[in-house]
């Protein structure tokens, strides 16, 4: 199987992606978290500013949280963001700024699970270790015929042995880990599968059965939920007033708009200052688990409104004020970024 794959993808496969034929281990952990629940040319466009602003490790564990956020802004899973800095920090401070060789030592870093740690060693060290990315998962899944449940500890165990018994000599660990990447991502498509395209079909149980569209398994499928909340959209004179949002959950630890929890509750809440407020069409956002609907209340207040009372304002809702400019630069998450921006458009 491994040689199938190395020929396929030494004439087929990707070669186009900025991080691809790089032995850099910074470079080749920031496109793995990158490519986590992220799609590939979504991924491409934030890789580059990033390894533009931060070049390398060092550099990364150097810069203020916030601004690491901001820069991650719009990719959304926001603790992907949050776990590179801390690895970043914990690379510089406990390995001298040197990525460790082993996946079993990369694994013990903040945020680099068993998939993305085998991914480094194999791409940068030549280490004999399997990946197991969703990707992969689909195309061994398929090939062995696997009828295990994903949403189980022993079926993962069970193909993760399946996926280091595969592995080539190690001077071929990094093409056949891109060649496994690639056939996941443009063959063997989680809709409509190309088996006709595939180097496997010969030996692929799914493609000989015709369960394809079956596997792989996996039993506990959560059901998307709907939230709704009010955005209190508080401007004045040019500032805008921006909250930050608790450390865990949603958006954690990034700026946004104060919320409500409907119209009503938002205007009682305003009422105590004088203003002239708007409210606007609802803003859906799509998180994994649940559809959010965001409605803005652009709440203006009078000009003259005294120092003393935007004060009070900001204290009443543990919020501060922000000129519109610099909160264009701070960690905001997309929907609120978006408008704020078309405001000042405007």
């Amino acid at each position: 199987m491994a040689a199938r794959v190395l020929a396929w993808q030494r004439r087929h496969g990707r070669r186009d992606l900025p991080w691809q034929g790089l032995r850099d281990p910074y470079r080749v952990w920031l496109s793995e978290v990158m490519l986590q629940q992220t799609q590939v040319a979504t991924a491409a466009a934030y890789y580059e500013r990033f390894v533009a602003r931060y070049p390398g490790v060092a550099v990364l564990a150097a810069a203020p949280l916030d601004d690491v956020l901001a820069l991650w802004s719009g990719l959304g899973y926001y603790s992907r963001a949050r776990n590179l800095h801390r690895c970043a920090q914990a690379v510089v401070a406990q390995h001298g700024g040197e990525f460790p060789r082993t996946s079993a030592e990369l694994a013990k870093l903040p945020g680099i699970g068993r998939s993305t740690a085998a991914a480094i060693a194999a791409f940068c060290f030549d280490q004999r270790a399997a990946i197991l990315d969703g990707n992969v998962k689909r195309v061994l899944a398929r090939h062995a015929g696997f009828d295990g449940d994903l949403a189980t500890a022993a079926a993962q165990r069970e193909l993760w042995a399946y996926a280091q018994s595969l592995l080539p000599q190690a001077a071929e660990m990094p093409r056949y880990t891109q060649g496994l990447m690639d056939l996941g991502a443009m063959v063997c498509l989680a809709r409509r599968p190309r088996c006709a395209e595939c180097p496997l079909k010969a030996s692929c149980i799914a493609s000989a059965t015709d369960r394809a569209a079956e596997l792989p398994r996996k039993s506990r499928r959560s059901q998307r939920g709907e939230r709704r909340h009010v955005l209190l959209w508080l401007r004045h004179r040019g500032d805008v007033l921006l909250v930050r949002r608790p450390e865990r959950g949603v958006w954690a630890g990034l700026w946004s708009l104060p919320e409500a929890a409907d119209l009503r509750a938002a205007r009682a809440l305003l009422a105590r200052w004088r203003g002239e407020g708007q409210a606007m069409p609802a803003i859906r956002h799509a998180l994994t688990h649940f559809d959010w609907h965001l409605r803005p209340l652009r709440w203006e207040l009078p000009a003259r409104t005294a120092e003393a009372t935007r004060r009070a304002i900001a204290q009443a809702l543990g919020a501060r004020w922000v000129g519109d400019a610099q909160a264009l630069r701070m960690s905001l998450p997309a929907p609120v970024r978006k408008l704020l921006a078309g405001a000042l458009a405007d």
